[in-house]
């Protein structure tokens, strides 16, 4: 949920639900989202930066991923 402020700057306020209430996040479990954020960011670069290189290395062998795993097999 995002509010306007003053400044028309957009301020984020993060809501969760216990139980029959909606409470907004403290300032600490907003900063664990921002850092689990930070985190699954730089996993799924580290993923698609691993997928490239294999593809890369796939093309200078010149055979497919299931040719590569016959071979491994």
């Amino acid at each position: 949920m995002a509010t306007r402020t003053v400044k028309d700057m957009t301020m984020e306020k993060m809501f969760r639900q216990i139980g029959d209430k909606v409470v907004e996040y403290t300032a600490a479990e907003y900063a664990q989202v921002e850092a689990d954020k930070i985190e699954s960011a730089r996993i799924a670069d580290e993923a698609a930066a691993k997928a490239a290189e294999k593809v890369k290395l796939l093309a200078k062998l010149g055979i497919t991923a299931d040719e590569a795993k016959l071979l491994l097999s």
